[in-house]
């Protein structure tokens, strides 16, 4: 375990992994001309296409947990590049269908092999994507992915106090 997270909160190991994680895909696929966010959206039209589902830009929101503004500008952009088909559904014209181009069929797969890679990089200290650890892990997440959060900014009863925030200075990101 390095200094870094040795006393750290899991909310910074989280935030700390989450970043780590978008920055080496950002690095792998900028080669196939995408960002880490398109990327998301790539490869989960791949798999739904994959499963017979063309879904419309809500539901690729509600699949990748991006905000729907966002995945609009992505599906724009890709669209642009001639990765995506972008297209009114006939039961709701207010709903855009997204579907991935032929070519971006091609760039879908070879951005899913380059990420694979690097997920197998990520995981082989806990066994590589099939080892037992990393099933554990992938349920971990999966139950902290469930976990409703309500974003207000009313204190619980039981925050931390001033005294307890202070054993947790050296997991902040500004400390570092």
């Amino acid at each position: 375990m390095s200094s870094t997270s040795e006393h750290a909160t899991p909310g910074f190991l989280v935030w700390r992994l989450s970043t780590k994680w978008r920055v080496a895909v950002d690095r792998a696929v900028a080669p196939l001309g995408l960002t880490h966010a398109q990327y998301s959206l790539v490869a989960s039209l791949y798999g739904m296409h994959r499963a017979g589902r063309r879904p419309s830009q809500r539901q690729l929101a509600d699949h990748t947990g991006l905000e729907p503004l966002y995945v609009s500008k992505l599906a724009r952009a890709l669209e642009a590049a001639g990765v995506v088909d972008r297209t009114r559904d006939p039961a709701d014209p207010r709903a855009i269908r997204l579907s991935l181009t032929e070519d971006g069929r091609e760039v879908a797969q070879r951005a899913i092999g380059v990420v694979q890679g690097l997920l197998e990089q990520l995981l082989e200290p806990l066994g590589g994507l099939r080892g037992d650890r990393t099933k554990a892990f992938s349920r971990e997440l999966a139950t902290l992915l469930d976990v409703s959060l309500d974003v207000s900014l009313d204190a619980p009863a039981d925050a931390p106090t001033d005294a307890s925030l202070d054993t947790h200075l050296d997991s902040h990101p500004d400390e570092e």
